[in-house]
């Protein structure tokens, strides 16, 4: 793959993954049905704000590109939040299949061509 290729293909592939935490985060934020959805599925309110703030340090740290450790963190972050939400999905009474894996996938491509991109 050439490097303009893998370069491209990350900047597209993290910038549908800030795009779909960005909706997460707006959401939680002005839909009052969020809290709700979060309570369906047993997790308590007061963690909506904390979580969002951690969402929103993992983009800058993804983005800022200022330490290569913390991205990694970042991306490891994120990995089990999507992860955790799919397996909280599953037992949720009216489940949500379609976004969780979605996150997923997005979050391994950019994670994998960041790999790649940044080789040698």
């Amino acid at each position: 793959m050439k490097s303009r290729t893998k370069k491209t293909s990350y900047l597209i592939s993290t910038s549908l993954l800030t795009l779909m935490l960005l909706v997460t985060i707006g959401n939680s934020v002005f839909n009052p049905e969020f809290s709700k959805r979060f309570s369906e599925l047993g997790f308590p309110i007061y963690l909506i704000f904390p979580l969002m703030t951690a969402k929103t340090l993992g983009l800058i740290a993804i983005w800022s590109n200022k330490s290569e450790i913390l991205k990694e963190w970042a991306y490891s972050g994120f990995f089990f939040l999507f992860l955790l939400a799919f397996l909280a999905e599953l037992n949720a009474p009216v489940p949500d299949y379609f976004s969780p894996p979605i996150a997923l996938i997005l979050l391994l491509t950019s994670f994998i061509l960041w790999k790649i991109k940044t080789e040698k």
